[in-house]
């Protein structure tokens, strides 16, 4: 299974370089992924995805950087093109772009976004994006990407119930979220997704506190393995002393799973 990296903050919010410290030494440490979730309003200030996810890229040179999840439905569709395609030029194949509708009610009021029609949003987000990335437009609005970044990255799904099966058959790849479910709920799920024909399974926001104990992620992180999750990802909140401590909890891997055509 290989072992990614969830980073919402800095480290230190009062040095602007200590981002690009971290995911440096995510990288070095040998982890597979870096990964930022999207969260507005809930009490923290957590970095933008996608710009979170530039800073990764440039700041580093060979590993996986994605988003769980940005959610389509706060966004306007040329808007997160752009910002999308501004991302791919800079990560090229490295980027996963993990999306979905959306879950907690603050975020759409922040954005001043109607929460109760997030589904049917999302699904028509979700269209026109596609679009976007293999043709570079959206309606009349020719962004003129460069060729070689044109045709999609690697789209994941971050969802649970119903969504499941969807992410099995329409996307790159799965994200279970370890924080809003239990590992009990997380790894039942996945016989489902593999059953619909489902690819990458990915099990993220797996939270190590500073002070915790290893042994308890460890054991979460074997039951995830054992269960048959490709990828697990962990919000390492102790910052960069705290990973030799979880990098150290799992065998390492080289490459991605294979992927599955969609």
């Amino acid at each position: 299974m290989r072992l990614g990296v969830l980073v919402a903050q800095s480290p230190n919010p009062e040095d602007p370089a200590s981002f690009r410290d971290f995911t440096r030494a995510i990288e070095a440490e040998g982890f597979d992924s870096i990964w930022a979730p999207q969260m507005i309003g809930r009490g923290m200030m957590a970095l933008d995805p996608l710009a979170a996810m530039t800073a990764a890229a440039t700041a580093t040179d060979e590993i996986e950087v994605g988003t769980a999840i940005l959610q389509l439905p706060l966004y306007q569709p040329v808007d997160v093109l752009h910002r999308v395609l501004s991302l791919r030029q800079l990560a090229g194949d490295r980027l996963t772009l993990g999306v979905g509708p959306g879950s907690t009610a603050a975020d759409f009021e922040a954005f001043g976004r109607d929460h109760a029609t997030r589904f049917a949003a999302f699904t028509a987000a979700l269209a026109t994006l596609r679009e976007g990335l293999a043709s570079g437009k959206v309606g009349e609005v020719d962004l003129t990407p460069p060729p070689t970044i044109l045709g999609r990255p690697r789209l994941i799904y971050g969802t649970w119930g119903k969504g499941v099966e969807r992410a099995a058959r329409h996307f790159d790849g799965w994200v279970a979220s370890a924080f809003h479910r239990t590992d009990d709920e997380v790894i039942a799920a996945l016989p489902r997704y593999r059953a619909a024909g489902g690819g990458r399974a990915i099990v993220s926001s797996i939270v190590f506190p500073p002070g915790a104990d290893p042994g308890k992620l460890r054991g979460r992180l074997d039951r995830f393995a054992e269960a048959g999750f490709d990828d697990a990802v962990v919000a390492v909140a102790g910052g960069p002393p705290a990973l030799p401590v979880v990098r150290g909890l799992l065998p390492r891997t080289t490459s991605l799973p294979e992927e599955k055509p969609t």
